[in-house]
């Protein structure tokens, strides 16, 4: 293909060395609404919403909702920054290579990979969790308390199967699915805000912003007894682990029209547009609540319960019970292409195991097949892993966690960077925010990693209750950075070349031109 011929994505793409193979279908709509639809307010703002009610009370749904909302939004305009200088599916990855170096831009990609890997199985447990206790328990009456955990393993295990299905057969496919996701959880939100708003007792405002430490038994256990100030740091992970995901606009650049404009704007629409929506939701829950302290301290249980009461009362009510289900599908749909995309990219540059299969794309589908079921496969592997040590609060706060340090990680790295080494800019600018907006990110990253640690702490042998030790967060946190450290210095280090920079794009041009016209033909 002549020079002449190249659209400006592609050759924005080319000049970062890189082949033109995935399908450059979504527009502005579709790359907001893949971002959206992980982030799904739906999903993280009910799965995780005991954490912040069994920490802070209505203080720590409300401010804390506002306050991590509003850092999500301050990390999305860093990234959407670098993104708009450079427009790949590695994302993260890319952008730590370049502004950071050969090591740092490898870790980014791990480190993101292993959030991204825990989002899929969160969300899906998540899932199976309200099929199970609310549609089969609570609508249809069924016992399901004998449902064991191989009943778990192996619906998980269905149900992201399905998701692969469908991400393999095209991104047409699964931007279709993904746009109607945006405009059902739009919808449903609204929906379901009226139905708490007419359930609720009475409006009292003061009450959603009172701060009653909750920790401990107070709040069911669901974190450990803490200070004060501690109690509202732990409640700060219920906004970032609903607010995460947004990188997903940035995974599919490659696919994404106009990409150096459009990235930033989806990244950013969907955070704002969940933060909005989210916070009314939430006031409209708080409401709908008769008793804080009594329902804090049924722990988990707490958004199953509000949800029986002030929903599923009707037949509309069952009708949204089955929406927030479907949205919760598609969440996790959009969570395995964003998967899908971030291990093609990191394999494109061989950076994986088995790269030179992980990096193949389908020439029917133009879709990265072979990342797609590594996606599915890993994910199901962790489900399994985890499920009998409490797979959710793991899970969830493990992606929470990991994702935003991996946001940070590219951010601290074009903090140094910006007006040394980096010299290209896309139109999307924070100009003097920049560097302030750098500094609150890397000040967020450290308080999310105390407080994930803090609230996934071990659990000690018990023979009276027959329980084993249950490892917490910081045994899984010090063996990923030990394994990392292992691989780099052992192997890595040696082997791994990283994206292509300087002369070596300028030898890749024929190569690329080879890459695009086999798909092609």
């Amino acid at each position: 293909m002549s020079n002449e011929h190249l659209s400006e994505d592609e050759k924005v793409l080319h000049g970062m060395g890189y082949a033109q193979e995935l399908s450059r279908r979504m527009g502005s709509f579709q790359n907001f609404a893949i971002s959206f639809s992980i982030i799904c307010i739906l999903s993280g703002g009910f799965g995780s919403f005991p954490i912040a009610l069994s920490t802070g009370g209505g203080f720590s749904l409300t401010v804390g909702w506002l306050v991590g909302g509003i850092f999500a939004l301050v990390v999305a305009a860093g990234l959407g920054q670098i993104a708009s200088a450079y427009p790949t599916a590695g994302g993260l990855y890319h952008w730590s290579s370049i502004l950071g170096g050969r090591f740092w831009g490898w870790a980014t990609a791990y480190v993101n990979l292993l959030g991204l890997l825990f989002v899929v199985p969160a969300v899906n447990v998540f899932l199976y969790t309200i099929t199970k206790d609310l549609w089969f328990g609570a609508v249809m009456g069924i016992d399901v308390s004998n449902w064991s955990t191989t009943t778990q393993i192996v619906s998980v295990a269905a149900v992201t199967a399905a998701q692969a299905v469908l991400n393999h057969f095209g991104i047409r496919l699964t931007t279709m699915m993904t746009d109607f996701a945006g405009y059902l959880i739009f919808v449903v939100t609204v929906l379901l805000i009226g139905m708490f708003l007419a359930a609720a007792p009475s409006i009292d405002l003061a009450r959603t912003f009172e701060f009653v430490n909750f920790s401990g038994p107070a709040g069911g256990d669901v974190a450990p007894e803490s200070s004060a100030l501690m109690a509202f740091v732990i409640g700060l992970l219920y906004p970032l682990f609903t607010i995460t995901g947004f990188d997903a606009s940035a995974h599919t650049s490659e696919e994404t029209k106009d990409a150096r404009n459009t990235v930033p704007r989806g990244m950013l629409h969907a955070v704002g547009w969940s933060l909005v929506f989210g916070f009314v939701l939430i006031l409209a829950m708080i409401f709908a609540i008769p008793d804080m302290a009594a329902a804090a301290k049924t722990g988990w249980a707490s958004f199953n319960n509000l949800f029986i009461a002030a929903i599923l009362g009707s037949t509309f009510g069952k009708l949204m019970l089955l929406a927030v289900m479907v949205s919760n599908f598609l969440c996790a749909l959009a969570a395995v292409t964003s998967t899908s995309r971030m291990i093609y990219a990191f394999a494109r540059d061989d950076g994986l195991p088995f790269s030179a299969l992980l990096k193949t794309v389908s020439p029917r589908y133009r879709t990265p097949v072979a990342a797609i079921w590594a996606t599915a496969v890993l994910t199901s592997l962790l489900t399994a892993i985890t499920t009998p040590l409490g797979a959710f609060a793991a899970l969830s706060t493990g992606s929470a966690m990991y994702l935003y340090i991996s946001y940070g990680m590219p951010i601290f790295a074009g903090f140094f960077a910006e007006g040394k080494t980096w010299s290209t800019f896309g139109p999307f600018r924070l100009a003097a925010l920049s560097k302030p907006f750098a500094l609150i990110v890397m000040l967020g990253t450290v308080v999310i990693t105390i407080a994930g640690h803090v609230f996934v702490p071990s659990i000690a042998a018990d023979p009276v209750a027959n329980t084993g030790f249950v490892p917490g967060l910081a045994y899984y946190s010090v063996g990923f950075l030990v394994f990392l450290l292992l691989l780099w210095f052992g192997i890595e280090n040696k082997r791994f070349k990283g994206p292509p920079v300087g002369d070596e794009i300028a030898k890749r041009q024929s190569v690329i031109a080879a890459q695009e016209k086999l798909l092609q033909g």
